[in-house]
């Protein structure tokens, strides 16, 4: 049954955030996405993302952020910093409060909307090691946000147990596993779709794909 409430998706017109998209279409009434602008290394990523919610027929709003790449030089933002992850170490994609600022920044937006309920693709299971994408920091933060602001928000997040077959498997359940393989930007070197295939984040979205492709046709036969 949809939810007749509104909804923000935190979105970055990667696979994760539009599958997230699609969820809360397919959950809520009236849904808008929120993009945010630090400055990242590719530009294509915002324009991406804008391009997805006018297919979807979703209100975008794009807001600045660039003062997160002032703060923490990163390998998102910075060409000279090379995409790495030392032994023991954060991978140096890693931001440090991005999740923390761009949920905090969302929840704004949200309340001024008139929107409880918050979406965002992070995930626990096929993740890097960012703090900032753990089950146990989302719920702290939930909790934080109402306290703050004296309301009654509640942070979803879908694939947060999924890994990243298993987001495929939902994006098809969806309806939208072709749409989100042909129009999404994942790499880290801004190339759509199946994209570089060499950076992590290519290889991971690949990895996935090809799990979830390989149990769905042996399945099917």
């Amino acid at each position: 049954m949809l939810n007749e409430e509104k909804a923000v998706v935190v979105f970055s017109g990667g696979q994760d955030s539009t599958t997230c998209l699609f969820w809360a279409l397919k959950n809520f009434q009236e849904v808008q996405a929120v993009t945010f602008d630090y400055g990242q290394r590719h530009r294509k990523e915002i324009e991406v993302a804008k391009t997805i919610a006018h297919d979807l027929g979703v209100k975008h709003t794009v807001l600045d952020m660039s003062l997160l790449n002032q703060l923490a030089p990163n390998a998102l933002t910075r060409k000279e910093i090379e995409i790495e992850q030392k032994e023991g170490e954060l991978p140096t994609t890693f931001v440090d409060g991005r999740n923390l600022l761009f949920l905090s920044f969302a929840a704004v937006l949200a309340k001024q909307s008139g929107a409880r309920h918050i979406i965002t693709g992070v995930c626990e299971t096929d993740f890097s090691g960012y703090p900032d994408c753990r089950d146990v920091f989302i719920k702290s933060l939930n909790v934080t946000l109402n306290l703050a602001m004296d309301y009654e928000f509640v942070i979803h997040t879908p694939l947060m147990w999924l890994n990243k077959a298993q987001t495929w498997e939902l994006a098809d359940q969806l309806g939208a596993l072709e749409y989100v393989r042909e129009n999404t930007l994942t790499c880290y070197n801004g190339i759509m779709a199946d994209g570089c295939g060499h950076c992590p984040a290519c290889k991971l979205r690949k990895r996935g794909l090809d799990e979830y492709l390989s149990k769905k046709n042996g399945g099917s036969k």
